[in-house]
């Protein structure tokens, strides 16, 4: 089959979603209200294309001025003065428009191109030539007249409108793709998305993606679940054990956790999920480093918290053995954070991980029902990269009988599955720990006392002779 030529966007995730890139010589309506980013993905485009070799032609429909325009695209890094006048050329054709026409514009357009031998044209202002147009016919003349002259010169073209134009307008019949920008409020938050209405002579990751305008321009985090559908590395068969960091765990689990397994810890605040956490990335090397992807402690916070149970967290980041990255859970797009994790497992060889907590993670989702789809992507694409992951989160109840479950169908989340609850017993606070699951694994399913000191965390057997331990309010038996 023959392949389309391509030409990449410089947007990072926006070519993911086009499977590669603009196609070549094709003509794309990008459309969005006022604000939504669309001048800015159109130049952040065009300047990638003039670094890359490539020719630019802007031409303006609007009364703004380029001046002006300028001053706003200075603020961001793709933005090259330099390449102004040169590579990239802007022309105004407001003025023409108002004055003599479309059938000019057609003209001063066609004859720029030529003359700078562009490869792209950018139209900015399609809403100012559709008012310009008595019929809707004038319109598809006008966008048909410049697609045969970009067509003949090499030239990919994109119109920019502020009008969101319906999929059978004149202008959506007449071009190869549609983009949309647009952007939601929250609550109190607003979060900009795009979406690829329409993509003729090729796939597109479809459905509504978020994005952000950063100091480096536009960027678009393609919904983690359509990008990684499948495994991008193909999931291996190894069962090879690797240590907890606690070995009365791993006497426990049939000698410790499965390579490139889930395990994930339930349990309230306090109870010492990061504890456990922290005692299973101690067991990071240089050869096969760790990673703490945590939103709750600072990098700070926790190397003294280590450090009271004996690991020296700080001497590892020096050896390369670990890695620390933390984000606060005030704000943040949940598939930046995914794109963010899988980036730093690829970048740093991860094969320890230490999400503290997937629910830090879900707080930013504004769709909570796609949390479950989201994380068992993410995780489907972390065990195919042969990492193994051990994550928390957070239970609401710190006493009961009764147990939540912080997300539904857990078992295409998680591989292992570990419970901590608090318990009294004899007027003391206890923490307890139980082996919910553990996938193609013997366990022990004894409850078990955790302890954590200066020499790090012991499991013991306090409960064989008490009753109702999963109450909360454990009682001696009988007989003990």
């Amino acid at each position: 089959m023959e392949q389309l030529k391509r030409l990449q966007s410089g947007i990072e995730g926006l070519d993911a979603l086009l499977k590669g890139g603009l196609v070549a010589g094709a003509s794309y309506i990008v459309q969005g209200r006022p604000g939504s980013g669309k001048t800015i993905l159109a130049n952040q485009i065009g300047f990638n294309h003039a670094r890359n070799g490539g020719r630019v032609l802007v031409g303006t429909l609007l009364s703004e001025s380029h001046e002006r325009l300028f001053q706003f695209l200075s603020t961001l890094s793709f933005f090259d003065q330099n390449k102004i006048g040169a590579e990239v050329q802007f022309v105004s054709a407001f003025d023409t428009l108002e004055n003599e026409g479309l059938d000019e514009v057609v003209k001063l357009l066609r004859r720029e191109i030529i003359r700078q031998k562009a490869t792209v044209l950018i139209v900015d202002g399609l809403l100012n030539a559709r008012s310009k147009a008595e019929t809707p016919l004038d319109t598809k003349k006008f966008i048909s007249e410049l697609q045969g002259h970009a067509a003949f010169a090499g030239c990919t073209v994109l119109f920019l409108t502020s009008s969101r134009l319906d999929d059978g307008s004149p202008e959506h019949t007449m071009v190869d793709g549609v983009i949309e920008m647009g952007e939601e409020l929250f609550g109190s938050r607003s979060v900009r998305r795009i979406q690829l209405r329409k993509t003729r002579g090729s796939s597109a990751l479809s459905g509504l993606h978020e994005c952000e305008i950063t100091d480096d321009g536009l960027v678009v985090y393609p919904r983690l679940e359509s990008l990684y559908s499948r495994p991008s590395y193909i999931d291996t068969s190894d069962l090879t054990r690797l240590a907890s960091g606690i070995d009365h765990l791993d006497h426990l689990i049939d000698g410790g956790l499965p390579r490139s397994s889930v395990t994930l810890m339930m349990g309230p605040s306090g109870i010492g999920k990061t504890c456990l956490g922290l005692n299973f990335l101690a067991q990071a090397t240089p050869e096969n480093p760790g990673l703490h992807f945590g939103f709750y402690e600072t990098p700070q916070r926790l190397r003294l918290k280590a450090a009271a149970m004996g690991i020296d967290l700080k001497r590892m980041e020096e050896t390369g053995a670990l890695h620390m990255a933390w984000q606060p859970t005030t704000e943040g797009l949940l598939d930046a954070l995914g794109a963010r994790l899988l980036r730093l497992v690829e970048e740093k060889n991860v094969k320890r991980l230490f999400i503290d907590s997937l629910g830090g993670m879900a707080r930013v989702a504004t769709n909570p029902a796609r949390v479950t789809e989201f994380f068992s992507a993410l995780m489907n694409e972390l065990r195919a990269r042969g990492v193994t992951v051990m994550a928390s989160w957070e239970m609401r109840d710190l006493f009961g009988s009764q147990i939540h479950a912080p997300a539904p169908e857990l078992s295409s989340i998680v591989d292992n599955m570990l419970l901590l609850r608090f318990v009294e017993l004899n007027s003391q606070l206890k923490r307890l720990m139980s082996i919910i699951k553990m996938r193609d694994s013997f366990y022990d399913s004894t409850l078990l006392e955790v302890v954590i000191n200066d020499h790090g965390i012991d499991l013991k057997k306090t409960f064989t002779h008490a009753e109702s331990v999963l109450s909360g309010s454990a009682t001696q038996a009988p007989n003990a």
